[in-house]
């Protein structure tokens, strides 16, 4: 009796720990209300409004370089109209991609994913979201290699279940998300059971969502032990909603805003 009181007693501490934890609040292509989407700017400000992680989008280029773009072209940020695979590193380096924003960010570049992770501090993360497929694997895996960062400050996401499943064969030690967004008509699709099928087939870590997911689909990924992280929120009301429960992350345009709307403590040393 004694050690089934102290066991009840010990998960009764867990849950509340749980229940209580403030999520990771995830940089939605970095700090991307205030500055242009994807760019070194927009990460370094990111840290600057204590996000616990970023996010961002990556392509690879005609030289099979990657680069942090969320479009398969650049038409929506500049003039040239140019096809990021069918372009090499150094043309898309003369691009200048922060004027749309704002005349301070004139001449910003497209980053690569080199120069991203160069700006992750110390303890933070970044949730690295391919847009291609499998082919995007081995130049990763090698970019990995060569920073400084440690396996558990990078995390992978996709929306393709394949891209999933070769990361995590290759880079076991290294977390991976399935992304899904949802429709509803007279049922939510894709299902819950297509939902929790595919986390279990391509070995991913969790579920990364719309935050408009009912509560059943969130509790039972949840309770099924993978992680449940959801985008793109910008007002607090939902955010606390959401912490309510059980998110790990909340991905945001707003990070500072976010943040402090979660009573998150402004960290030291950035």
């Amino acid at each position: 009796m004694i050690f089934k009181g102290g066991f009840l007693a010990a998960c009764s501490l867990l849950f509340f720990q749980l229940s209580t934890a403030k999520p990771m609040i995830v940089a939605h292509r970095g700090a991307s209300f205030d500055a242009p989407e994807n760019t070194l700017p927009a990460f370094k400000l990111a840290w600057k409004q204590k996000a616990d992680a970023i996010e961002g989008d990556f392509l690879l280029t005609k030289d099979n370089q990657i680069v942090c773009i969320h479009d398969k072209t650049t038409k929506r940020f500049c003039q040239q109209d140019l096809i990021v695979a069918e372009t090499i590193l150094k043309d898309l380096k003369a691009l200048d991609v922060g004027s749309w924003k704002s005349k301070k960010y004139a001449q910003t570049q497209i980053p690569t994913i080199g120069e991203v992770f160069a700006t992750i501090p110390k303890g933070k993360k970044i949730f690295v979201e391919v847009k291609c497929g499998p082919e995007i694997i081995p130049p990763l895996i090698s970019e990995i290699k060569m920073s400084d960062l440690e396996p558990d400050q990078i995390i992978l996401i996709c929306f393709k279940a394949e891209v999933i499943r070769e990361f995590k064969q290759k880079m076991p030690e290294f977390k991976a998300f399935w992304l899904s967004s949802f429709e509803k008509e007279n049922f939510w699709k894709p299902s819950l059971k297509t939902v929790l099928s595919t986390l279990k087939n391509c070995n991913a870590d969790g579920l990364d969502s719309q935050h408009t997911i009912p509560a059943e689909f969130s509790n039972a990924v949840l309770e099924a032990g993978f992680e449940w992280h959801a985008w793109t929120v910008n007002d607090v009301g939902t955010a606390k909603r959401l912490a309510k429960r059980g998110i790990y992350s909340i991905t945001t345009d707003r990070p500072k805003l976010i943040g402090l709307g979660l009573g998150k403590k402004p960290s030291c040393g950035i």
